[in-house]
């Protein structure tokens, strides 16, 4: 994976469509901060005593300092410091005092100035408007877009199997999700065709929620074509396409087919373009973290829409978290900007999809060593999942099976997750036979994988109520068969 600044002007890109007719009601008026409002913004000139803001020379941190790895698993030992001053600017970096003080909710300088110039390397948004803004986060940024377009009792369309945490914001905010098909691609265009042309509901369809690549929790990643094909679905039925995409730096490309499963050169596997990428009219809003990334509890990301979709973000932030840790911010920016730059950025994310790929490649080699007759699953080629449908056997019609596979699990010594918590409630999925589970192959240890299938295997055997073949005659098994997770019906009514 390597990038090349775009050499399209801005000036010569369209502006995004105007989409604020799909804006709940809240939102169609751009409103300021009532005090923001009020107050304007002070000059340097002013002697400011109009905020609750407290003097930085009340702050305790005098300098922070951490040591850092050098960017990419191959140069073990090699290491830098990074660290932020309390008075003085860090390389592209602010004080630490202006990283502590309050600031707005666009997030902080040097943090956006980095991220825009990664975006349009690696997305080159196709128009002019565009712009980031910091976030805590992806599940912070989905309850936010969704605020945008959809009130209580308003619907949103998502995948039939989707992110729990995503799911829950919507539970929360009193919004009915919606599940459309899926195959080996995630989201089934044509199936979405329908369902739009098909609707009855009482409110208007306004957003589409979408995990595009290495999705959770199957796994599956859109070719070019699908994104296109679900881009032109989207422009027909005015949709809002909100793209979490945590794990779009985490594509692996396929299994090796030879035994070297760690040769992968990830400087020469070219990533599939994100729908941002082909957003012509600005009607993706783009989410990402740094969780899958740099590490989860840094809880920080960035979202990336049109100028005027940030305005209202900006006032969801200030309404909420104010904007991430300043701290954690200029940590990152001090990281990205000056201790690795942006090759050595894409160095590690290029050492990242090289470790995972490792991973994925061990994990499925042993699957299909010990799950031979027992699962079928897609090989992933982006993200952290392998999504396996379970053959229960005679077991599969009986209510107790999946609850009783995972009991038999969880004495065996193994923990992978149920399809229930991912599975978007409606009477047709009430109906069907729970037969899948989500193994996550990023965590545990490498010498570990082998045990769990045994045991995983050993479980499915004891609710089938057949006896495990012989770890040997497994081993010579076929490759195991592509599956696609079976479709939901729609009722437009619920």
């Amino acid at each position: 994976m390597s990038f090349t600044t775009s050499t399209a002007l801005a000036s010569k890109l369209p502006q995004a469509k105007d989409l604020s007719h799909l804006f709940v009601p809240t939102f169609r008026i751009h409103q300021k901060s009532p005090f923001k409002a009020v107050m304007g913004t002070p000059t340097l000139d002013m002697i400011n005593m109009a905020g609750g803001v407290p003097h930085p020379s009340t702050f305790p941190l005098e300098q922070v300092q951490a040591t850092v790895r050098a960017p990419s698993h191959a140069a073990p030992g090699r290491t830098g410091t990074l660290s932020l001053e309390r008075t003085q600017a860090n390389g592209s970096t602010e004080s630490l005092n202006e990283l502590l003080q309050y600031n707005d909710g666009r997030g902080m300088a040097s943090y956006c100035r980095f991220l825009r110039q990664f975006t349009e390397q690696a997305h080159a948004p196709p128009y002019a408007d565009w712009d980031v803004v910091a976030s805590c986060g992806n599940t912070d940024s989905i309850a936010k877009a969704v605020s945008l377009f959809c009130q209580q009792g308003d619907h949103i369309i998502v995948e039939q199997y989707s992110f729990p945490g995503a799911l829950s914001n919507l539970v929360f905010a009193k919004v009915k999700p919606v599940p459309v098909a899926m195959d080996i691609e995630g989201v089934d265009p044509v199936a979405l065709d329908s369902l739009c042309s098909s609707w009855t509901g009482a409110t208007l369809l306004r957003a589409i929620y979408v995990i595009p690549t290495g999705q959770n929790p199957t796994g599956a990643t859109m070719s070019l074509a699908r994104r296109k094909a679900l881009y032109a679905v989207a422009q027909k039925h005015d949709l809002v396409i909100i793209e979490d995409d945590p794990y779009y730096f985490l594509q692996l490309g396929p299994m090796p087919e030879t035994q070297d499963t760690t040769a992968t050169d990830m400087n020469k596997l070219s990533l599939v373009p994100s729908l941002l990428s082909l957003d012509t009219d600005g009607r993706v809003i783009r989410l990402d973290s740094f969780s899958k990334i740099l590490a989860p509890n840094l809880r920080c990301g960035w979202i990336t829409a049109p100028a005027y979709i940030q305005d209202r973000m900006q006032i969801l932030n200030e309404s909420t978290i104010l904007q991430p840790s300043g701290l954690t911010q200029g940590v990152i920016s001090r990281l990205l900007n000056d201790t690795w730059g942006i090759e050595g950025w894409i160095e590690h994310l290029n050492a990242l999809r090289a470790a995972y790929a490792a991973r994925r490649n061990l994990f499925v080699t042993l699957a299909r060593k010990h799950l031979a007759g027992l699962a079928t699953f897609t090989v992933p080629t982006a993200g952290m999942f392998l999504w396996m449908r379970v053959d229960l056997g005679d077991a599969a019609t009986d209510a107790t099976a999946m609850p009783r596979l995972l009991d038999a699990m969880k004495k065996g010594g193994v923990m992978m997750a149920p399809d229930m918590p991912f599975r978007v409630a409606n009477a047709a999925a009430a109906a069907a036979p729970e037969r899948y589970l989500r193994a996550a192959f990023a965590l545990a240890e490498t010498d570990m994988f082998e045990p769990a299938l045994e045991r995983l295997a050993r479980a499915i055997a004891s609710i089938r109520g057949s006896e495990l073949q012989d770890t040997q005659s497994v081993a010579c098994a076929e490759p195991i068969e592509t599956t696609a997770p079976a479709p939901i019906a729609v009722n437009s009514s619920t």
